[in-house]
C-alpha cells in the first residue's frame, strides 16, 4: 500500500472490472520466498529420488517444460502437481503441506488484500456503474472482462485473475452471514460483456443470489433525474471490530478510505443511492424482465 500527497492510504487493487496499474504479473511479493523454497524442495526431492525432470513429469502427468519451469520458480506448482509429486517421490506429505501457501500465492496480492478486508466485514454495501460487481460475477463474465483488458494479459494470468475473483465469492457461504447489499446501474444489466448468452447467464445468477436472505440487489434506473453516485463506484464495509471503511475505484487504481470524515461522506452517498434505486423486490422483477428480452 502506498500513500498519496495528502497522506491518505492508497492501494493498487484491481477493480471489479479488469484494470490495474501494472504490465507485469505480481505473484513475486511477500509469498515469493515461500514459493521459491517450495520449488527448490521439489528439485531436491526429485534428485534424491534419482529421477530426471522428464521422468518426474511422466510419472505425475506434467510436461518436461512444466517441471523445469516449476523447479526454476518460473511457474507456480498447481496443488495437484504437489500432491502427485509428493507421492511419487516419497516426501511423506512434506511437499503436499505447502499447497496452501502456494495456492494463496497464485492469487495477486491486491486481490488477497481485498478478500481479507471482505472476510472481516459484517456488512458490505457496493455501488457499481460499469460492470457487475466482482462478488456478483459469473466465472465466464469475469473471464470476458479480463480478456478485454489493455494492455492484454496472457492466458495464464487471465486464469489466475479469474480464480482469484471467484475465490472472493466464498463470502456468500460465511457463517455468521454478513449483510451484503448491491446497487447495479441499469446499463450493467444490458451491456453484453462476453456476448448475449454470457449476459443471460449472468442475469440468471443475479436472480439466484438475490434470493439469499442476507443479500439485497437493487437496480438504479437510467431515467433517474437525481443520482447520488455520479462521482463513481464505491463500497462501504463495516468491520467486525466496529470500524467502518470505504473503498473507491478509478482508472488503474483504487483507494481504501479510512478517514472518518471521508467514510461518512461515502456512507451518506451510498444511503442516498439505495434510496434512489428501485427497491429489492422491484429490482429482481426488473432483472427478470430484462432476462426475458434476451434471445
Amino acid at each position: 500500500m502506498s500513500t498519496d500527497n495528502c497522506g491518505r492510504d492508497r492501494s493498487d487493487h484491481t477493480t471489479d472490472g479488469a484494470d490495474g496499474a501494472s504490465w507485469e504479473e505480481d505473484w513475486e511479493d511477500d509469498y515469493g520466498p515461500a514459493v521459491r523454497a517450495t520449488c527448490r524442495q521439489i528439485k531436491l526431492w526429485r534428485e534424491g529420488a534419482g529421477l530426471t525432470q522428464q521422468e518426474l513429469g511422466d510419472a505425475i502427468g506434467y510436461s518436461l517444460g512444466m517441471v523445469s519451469a516449476v523447479e526454476r520458480a518460473r511457474r507456480l506448482p498447481h496443488p495437484d502437481f504437489l500432491t502427485k509429486a509428493d507421492r511419487v517421490m516419497g516426501a511423506d506429505g512434506k511437499l503436499a503441506a505447502m499447497k496452501k501457501d502456494v495456492e494463496e500465492a497464485r492469487y495477486p496480492k491486491k486481490v488477497r488484500d481485498l478478500a481479507k478486508l471482505e472476510s472481516e466485514a459484517v456488512e458490505l454495501g457496493a455501488y457499481a456503474n460499469h460492470n457487475m460487481h466482482g462478488l456478483l460475477q459469473t466465472e465466464e463474465y469475469t473471464r470476458a472482462l479480463f480478456e478485454m483488458r489493455l494492455p492484454p494479459y496472457g492466458e495464464d494470468e487471465i486464469d489466475r485473475q479469474v480464480a482469484a475473483r471467484m475465490a472472493r465469492q466464498e463470502i456468500f457461504g460465511r457463517r455468521p452471514a454478513p449483510l451484503l447489499t448491491f446497487v447495479q446501474e441499469e446499463v450493467t444489466l444490458r451491456r453484453p460483456i462476453g456476448g448475449r448468452m454470457v449476459l443471460r447467464r449472468q442475469l440468471e445468477h443475479l436472480l439466484e443470489v438475490g434470493q439469499l436472505r442476507n443479500v439485497e440487489i437493487q437496480v438504479m434506473p437510467t431515467d433517474r433525474a437525481k443520482h447520488a453516485g455520479m462521482a463513481g463506484e464505491l463500497r462501504v464495509l463495516k468491520i467486525k471490530d466496529g470500524t467502518t471503511v470505504g473503498y473507491s475505484e478509478a482508472q488503474l487504481t483504487s483507494r481504501l478510505v479510512s478517514d472518518p470524515r471521508e467514510v461518512q461522506i461515502l456512507e451518506m452517498r451510498y444511503g442516498m443511492i439505495r434510496a434512489q434505486a428501485l427497491p429489492p423486490r422491484e429490482s429482481l422483477a426488473f432483472i427478470e424482465k430484462l432476462l426475458g428480452e434476451i434471445t
